[in-house]
């Protein structure tokens, strides 16, 4: 079959989801990358650039998963697409010109609001790589559960023998474009409070001290106590895993948790907040979990709330390998041998390929209401788009992107 994706496509985890679904599609089908943008186009990129992909046309309109339709209904019909797999498409206009022209379509799920929920009844297929979407996802008709993993033989440990790597715990910490969402100021805050020998190592894709002015002094002791070392880059896969000795993630709210698996690939037990779907990475011998002191709901409507992990429970989490270093190879082990059992996404995927041809194109009255749903979803955001900028033009970029707030508290009402 010859299937197209269409997907964000540079050194963003969004495009290693997707990267790890070509992966596997590509034993047996042809398949194609349409990239719709992102913060850049990696053009030229050998990591990401080759025959295979077409990089979409840039639009002057700002809107979220921003694509062409006429450069993208030239890329389905130039490549005799069978299927269209989208990643995070929160704009529904392109599925509604895949029905159009027939072509089969699916989503893997992560990003949905309780709105948005029904809207997924126009897609063929879905496939859910957490419980936690499962459980949402499982009365549409082709909805495929398959585990999250990773490439364990590109995400592993830097030596043949596991070691520690000096002579106290060594914790790492990926904090990635979003901080915030990563608890990234939740582990500065809680590792100032450890007084024993340890160091933490944060790598992020944005600055910090811009990020959060108001910790810019305890960034600064701690970077000059030496408890502290900051990586601002981006970093292709494996990235820098091989640099810590455990890996701290007191995340507020994940779609999937792609830097869980491969860090226990890596063979770093896990310390991350006790709630899904992070704790579905989690067993007794791999990690410990943080408590949760409360939810609260994000303000884009997020399908799923945030949590805020407590600090006294990271501390004491911190603490438990401090304590037990003599252990830490072990545990080390433990977390590789956890992530060969579980977290082989060449295992875990095998139904993928086999799934994809048995799928059928529905044609339902379900998902025929679905498709009106989406034409009302849509139509009204533009109605809004539309009033905000011919009132607000200066403001138009934040005021779009804020719509869902705006909706929420004031229109509806």
């Amino acid at each position: 079959m010859r299937i197209g994706i269409v997907t964000s496509w540079q050194e963003r985890g969004a495009a290693y989801v997707s990267r790890q679904y070509r992966d596997v599609l590509k034993e047996s089908h042809r398949v194609f990358i349409y990239a719709r943008g992102g913060e850049h186009y990696a053009i030229g990129d050998k990591n990401w650039d080759d025959e295979s992909v077409t990089w979409g046309k840039k639009i002057p309109i700002h809107r979220p998963m921003a694509i062409d339709l006429s450069d993208f209904e030239k890329w389905i019909l130039t490549n005799k697409l069978d299927i269209v797999f989208f990643n995070e498409q929160q704009w529904w206009t392109p599925l509604l010109l895949c029905e159009k022209l027939g072509v089969k379509t699916g989503s893997y799920i992560d990003y949905y609001t309780e709105e948005t929920v029904p809207l997924f009844d126009a897609f063929d297929f879905l496939i859910c790589n957490t419980r936690r979407h499962y459980e949402i996802f499982k009365n549409h008709p082709q909805t495929l559960y398959i585990p999250w993993g990773t490439d364990i033989n590109l995400f592993k440990p830097n030596n043949s023998i596991i070691t520690v790597n000096e002579d106290f715990p060594i914790f790492f910490h990926s904090a990635g474009v979003s901080p915030e969402r990563k608890g990234t100021d939740v582990l500065l805050k809680a590792f100032d409070k450890i007084d024993r020998p340890s160091k933490l190592i944060i790598h992020a894709q944005t600055d910090l001290k811009s990020f959060y002015p108001g910790l810019v002094s305890l960034i600064d002791k701690l970077i000059a106590s030496n408890r502290l070392k900051l990586y601002s880059e981006t970093v292709p896969a494996p990235g820098l895993y091989y640099l810590g000795d455990i890996y701290v993630y007191p995340s507020r709210l994940d779609g999937i948790g792609l830097s869980l698996p491969e860090a226990l690939s890596c063979a770093l037990p896990v310390i991350t907040s006790d709630n899904q779907p992070m704790n579905e990475f989690i067993g007794k011998d791999n990690g410990l979990l943080i408590k949760i002191d409360s939810f609260e709901k994000r303000n884009d409507n997020y399908y799923w709330p945030m949590c805020h992990p407590n600090v006294d429970s990271l501390i004491a989490a911190m603490n438990y390998y401090i304590d037990n270093f003599k252990k830490l190879q072990n545990f080390k082990i433990q977390a590789r041998v956890y992530a060969e059992n579980n977290l082989n996404w060449n295992n875990n995927a095998k139904l993928l390929n086999r799934s994809v041809e048995n799928f059928n194109k529905i044609d339902s009255e379900k998902k025929q209401r679905s498709l009106i749903l989406i034409e009302r979803y849509e139509k009204e955001r533009e109605n809004i788009r539309t009033f905000l900028y011919r009132k607000f033009p200066f403001l138009f970029k934040p005021f779009y992107w804020l719509w869902p707030i705006i909706r929420k508290r004031y229109i509806k009402k």
